[in-house]
């Protein structure tokens, strides 16, 4: 029965570290981080978010789901947070939380504020690719 167990364990230990990457990336942000992604030319999705913006608490769920896409799977989605990102916000020339900016290559192809409708908001993901 423990031997059962234990395979059966590590067999889905296995599938979940095979299938991990198989998913984009959703990763907080940092600079370190962006700068890497953008100067590789790698796509990049950072969305700025705000745990009080009502807008912010609709999307987040959907982002979520988005990241498990297997189609998806090459894009980096940066969390950032408003409140605390200022310098980001500022080189990014972002005055609203809610907002995705999208880069394709190392260069900012577009972005979108407000997009509550899982279709848009992967529409707007997939610019990355």
């Amino acid at each position: 029965m423990n031997l059962t167990r234990s395979i059966t364990g590590a067999f889905a230990a296995m599938f979940w570290f095979a299938s991990a990457g198989a998913f984009a990336d959703e990763v907080s942000f940092t600079q370190a981080g962006f700068d890497n992604a953008i100067s590789s030319g790698r796509p990049a999705v950072v969305y700025l978010h705000a745990t009080w913006c009502p807008t912010c608490k609709v999307q987040k769920p959907i982002v979520d789901r988005l990241s498990t896409d297997p189609v998806l799977k090459q894009v980096t989605i940066f969390i950032a947070d408003y409140d605390t990102e200022k310098q980001l916000r500022k080189n990014l020339k972002v005055t609203q939380q809610s907002t995705f900016v999208v880069f394709r290559k190392g260069h900012e192809v577009t972005r979108s504020t407000g997009q509550t409708a899982e279709p848009e908001i992967r529409s707007v993901i997939e610019k990355a690719l």
